[in-house]
């Protein structure tokens, strides 16, 4: 009987426990569901941030640039030839134009900006192009790797690679002849003038026009013109990023050097108070470096980015024209066929 009654006791577990132990499988779960939401969320957004700034990063090495509508001839009627070189470092061919003057030993080299290609039209550069060979100087427009058409097209690097082109681009004004070679350059070409001239002594002098330099602070002047982004973290992320998306460390624009040097030969610097790319207070202080008596500035009340010549044409031509005349009397060794005259 008491095995019976054992075998016969129920079996049922207590109601509380269960619903008790239930409960809390639930909040756990819940909780759990709760933070791996909250994460999920965060990471995203971080996710987002960061394609953000990489997206940035890569549109700053990838300008668009337009094809070539036109060549000297036919814009100016100015003869020319297709002239191909190799940029210093022998890293590429360069392709460009090479507008002689008969008998001059004197050239002018063109170091057009970002986005832009030797003829950059909002200059407009046939125009400076004309001006200059009338004042009996051969003219060299090339185009720098970013602004090329086709599958050798490269990314822009700020003037890491830039530079190296226009040394080139140098070299090749110097084997036709040049004795007296000026780079004139605009934003960005101005910039990799002032690099390519840290290492060069066949620079006679230059001609700087919106000069932009690639540094922390204007690299984020221009961003914060599209897109209001925190100073920090934003120019440490992208200072991360733009190696993988162009092979260029901002660590390798020599912008500190080009910031404090004297540079032994004249150049004239041109630049808008309006400009809204590169602030003109860069220009002071870089012309404020410069000894040779014939270096100068000048900054134009309400001008614009590489927008001076067209807002203020005949004062511009004729403050080009009074610097060139200076860099003649500064390298008397250059002749021209008015000259010989």
């Amino acid at each position: 009987m008491s095995h019976g009654s054992q075998t016969d006791l129920p079996l049922t577990p207590s109601l509380s426990e269960p619903e008790t132990s239930g409960f809390g499988v639930r909040r756990i779960s819940f909780k759990h569901v709760i933070v791996a939401l909250l994460l999920s969320i965060l990471f995203f957004l971080l996710f987002c941030f960061v394609s953000l700034h990489g997206y940035i990063a890569w549109v700053l090495s990838n300008p668009k640039v337009a094809p070539l509508y036109s060549n000297p001839k036919l814009s100016k009627n100015l003869s020319y030839e297709d002239v191909s070189f190799p940029a210093a470092d022998g890293s590429r061919m360069m392709q460009g134009w090479y507008i002689p003057v008969e008998g001059s030993s004197k050239t002018i080299v063109f170091s057009h900006g970002y986005g832009a290609n030797r003829e950059e039209t909002w200059i407009p550069m046939y125009d400076l192009a004309h001006f200059a060979h009338k004042l009996d100087f051969n003219v060299l427009m090339f185009d720098y790797g970013f602004a090329v058409q086709d599958s050798n097209k490269e990314v822009a690097t700020g003037g890491k690679k830039e530079a190296q082109q226009l040394l080139g681009a140098i070299s090749l004004a110097k084997q036709r002849g040049g004795q007296q070679i000026i780079v004139w350059g605009f934003s960005m070409g101005a910039g990799t003038a002032l690099q390519a001239a840290l290492t060069s002594e066949d620079i006679d002098g230059m001609i700087l026009d919106s000069t932009f330099l690639l540094e922390p602070d204007t690299m984020y002047h221009n961003i914060h013109q599209h897109i209001d982004l925190p100073r920090h973290p934003s120019l440490e992320i992208i200072s991360l990023l733009l190696p993988a998306l162009n092979g260029t460390s901002l660590r390798q624009i020599p912008y500190p050097q080009v910031k404090s040097k004297d540079y032994p030969f004249p150049t004239l610097f041109i630049h808008g108070t309006e400009d809204e790319k590169a602030p003109y207070p860069i220009a002071e202080k870089l012309a404020a470096n410069q000894s040779n008596p014939a270096s100068d500035v000048w900054i134009v009340e309400g001008s614009h980015h590489e927008l001076i010549f067209r807002e203020h044409p005949k004062e511009y031509l004729r403050k080009i024209s009074t610097f060139l005349s200076r860099v003649g009397q500064s390298n008397p060794g250059s002749t021209s066929g008015s000259d010989s005259k």
